[in-house]
This record gives C-alpha cells, sequence and structure tokens, in this order.
C-alpha cells in the first residue's frame, strides 16, 4: 500500500528541492515533477516528491482528518 500525504510548503531551495511542513514536521522533497510550485502551496508527497498541488481547503480538510484519526488512536488502548 502507499500512502501519499498532504503537506505545505514553506521554502523553495536550490535544485528543484523545497521544505515541507506536515504538523510540525519539517523535510526537504523534490518539487521537480510539479512547475509552479510557491510557498504556501500545498501538494501531496510520496516517497520525497511532490506529485502535484492542491486545493488549499481539501488538504486543510485531509489534514484535519489524519490528526482526528491520530487523536483517537492514541486515546484508545491497544
Amino acid at each position: 500500500m502507499c500512502l501519499a500525504i498532504p503537506a505545505r510548503v514553506v521554502e523553495l531551495l536550490e535544485n528543484d528541492a523545497a521544505l515541507i511542513d506536515v504538523g510540525g514536521v519539517r523535510k526537504e522533497i523534490s518539487v521537480a515533477l510539479v512547475e509552479g510550485v510557491v510557498v504556501g502551496d500545498y501538494v501531496i508527497v510520496h516517497v520525497g516528491y511532490a506529485l502535484n498541488r492542491l486545493d488549499p481547503e481539501e488538504a486543510e480538510k485531509t489534514l484535519a482528518l489524519f490528526a482526528q484519526i491520530n487523536a483517537e488512536m492514541g486515546a484508545s488502548p491497544i
């Protein structure tokens, strides 16, 4: 199973790279596959590559769902 997650671009770097933020975690990725990425864009990230840009509202909804799932999983005994 593959999982691609939405992330917000916080900084553009040299050589088609960018710094992204997902829930306070920052990571350097490649934006070579997506044209026109700017700081503040949301992108779908899979194995270190941005695959496409996302509508900010849809990205926020998805991230909120991830946060809700995480909270519920953390609250339940396993």
